[in-house]
């Protein structure tokens, strides 16, 4: 195993770990907030509210900016001239602030329009639109706290410290969580003490962040140089990956707008099973990314064709031994993962049968969102966002079709099979044009190492069957039970599947080198 995947493996180790803590801590407030507030007009609601400064967020922020600012950054830290990282991140940060607080005015102001387009059944709702538009108001500042956050981690990552923008977004779990039980219970609308929530978890996130940031010890003054050659070289390369880079993001809101005209609740059964889903993928396939995109930043910045291939398939290796049993694992246990850990107070039997079914289909796409993830840095890292671009319109418009062919015959459901269905295009797509340009080997790790994989993931998938109990079963159970059971699941669901990997021949060089 060569140093650079030894660093890589215990970068995506170190960010995963740090992720599974802020994750830990969601699930946490999921169970809260579910607890709380069920899915029903309040919930909807905030969830609406707090899915649109997201949405920029993802898009402007941990989205197009990262992939264009990592790679720019990189390159100016390598010049001779020691200033010039300080004088980009500078003058970047300085843009950002005007332009961000500009946008959150706009949208403060213009919220109840914000509403109408990512809810536009909420019109009709009266209360629910009412209280929609005041949440955002409250949670829309949020964004500029959160982009500068992203900002300042993209800096750290560069100089290798990712320890403390993978442990940062748990500040705003722990908001959520404090505000959830001690402010909400005091207000006459209690939901509204969550978009307060979310409001302070984004300051402590950003400070956090500023105070790590200082440790780097570059010298840097907040300007405002639009002339300077690298924010000119960022905002270019910027344009194209807000769509390429945000596909996903875009299905999700697509999902939103067509799910506000269905029944009360189906936003919250999609928010739950999409938390879920976020769980694995946080834990690694985000942890992934954001370890081998500052290396093949430096990489493609050095010229270093061979090694670029080679970490690309050393990634995808990874993809498939994580993504295809973590998929098939997710659908056999969704029922008793959404019990345990929702199935209390206002969370009623029907509210989790509905959640089980969408979540069931979000996870049927989990291996391709992982390879969305991987895969898209491999662009970004060589400056090429004209390419996802031109794969994410594909995979957007298809999922659009798709959302109207499904949503007719599965609801809710049928948004979050479309999302899927249209994920592995997007990840089908990019594989592609990478294979093209032989910037990726062993793409899918040897048709070998695939057939463990799948035969490793069917034995597993039997084995949970047999110690699992069927779903309605998990409703009736105390919560003790239902926490051991499904931990007991989940560890017999890996040893064989890890033990069948040992037993069909795996060797370790396969995935580690």
């Amino acid at each position: 195993m060569t140093s650079v995947y030894k660093f890589l493996l215990r970068t995506t180790t170190l960010v995963g770990a740090m992720t599974l803590i802020s994750r830990v801590l969601g699930l946490v407030r999921d169970v809260l907030i579910a607890r709380l507030f069920g899915a029903g007009i309040a919930s909807d609601a905030f969830f609406v509210a707090f899915k649109i400064p997201n949405f920029f967020r993802r898009l402007f922020a941990e989205g197009a900016f990262s992939q264009a600012f990592i790679p720019v950054l990189t390159e100016h830290k390598q010049q001779i001239n020691p200033g010039e990282p300080g004088a980009l991140i500078g003058s970047v940060l300085g843009l950002m602030s005007v332009a961000l607080f500009a946008l959150v005015l706009v949208g403060i102001l213009s919220a109840p329009i914000f509403i109408l387009i990512f809810a536009p059944g909420f019109v009709s709702g009266g209360e629910k639109f009412e209280l929609s538009v005041l949440l955002l108001r409250i949670t829309f500042p949020y964004l500029l706290f959160i982009s500068l956050t992203a900002l300042l981690g993209g800096a750290l990552n560069v100089y290798r410290r990712f320890a403390v923008p993978a442990l940062t977004p748990a500040l705003l779990n722990v908001s959520l969580i404090i505000c959830a039980i001690c402010l909400s219970p005091r207000l006459d609308e209690p939901i509204v003490g969550l978009a307060v929530g979310v409001l302070v978890g984004g300051g402590c996130q950003l400070v956090m962040q500023y105070l790590a940031f200082r440790g780097l010890k570059i010298e840097w003054k907040l300007r405002f140089r639009p002339d300077h050659s690298g924010v000119r070289q960022i905002f270019k390369l910027m344009v194209p990956a807000i769509f390429g880079v945000s596909v996903a993001q875009i299905n999700l809101i697509v999902d939103m707008v067509i799910a506000s005209f269905l029944i009360t609740g189906s936003i919250s059964w999609l928010y739950y099973s999409d938390r879920i889903i976020e769980f694995p993928l946080g834990i690694f396939g985000i942890a992934m990314a954001t370890a081998i995109l500052p290396t093949l930043s430096k990489q493609a910045s050095e010229r270093d064709r061979l090694a670029f291939r080679k970490t690309i398939g050393w990634s995808m290796r990874w993809v498939w031994l994580i993504g295809v049993p973590a998929a098939a694992g997710t659908v056999i246990l969704a029922a008793p993962i959404l019990t345990t850990l929702f199935a209390y107070g206002e969370m009623g039997q029907f509210d989790i049968m509905q959640s089980t079914q969408s979540l069931a289909a979000y996870a049927i796409g989990l291996p391709a969102f992982i390879c969305i993830k991987v895969l898209a840095p491999g662009y970004f890292a060589r400056q090429d966002t004209v390419t996802p671009v031109k794969i994410g319109i594909i995979a957007l418009l298809t999922n659009i079709v798709l959302n109207l062919v499904l949503v007719s015959h599965l609801d809710h459901v049928g948004l979050a099979l479309a999302t899927s269905l249209s994920a592995w295009l997007n990840a089908t797509l990019l594989w592609v044009g990478l294979k093209k340009k032989d910037l990726i080997v062993g793409g899918f790790g040897g048709r070998l190492f695939l057939l463990r994989v799948f035969l490793a993931t069917g034995l597993m998938v039997i084995v949970a069957n047999l110690f699992t109990k069927p779903s309605q079963a998990w409703l009736y159970l105390p919560v003790l039970d239902r926490v051991t059971e499904l931990i007991s699941a989940v560890l017999i669901a890996m040893v064989v599947y890890f033990g069948t990997l040992l037993l069909s021949g795996l060797k370790k060089k396969e995935i580690l080198m």
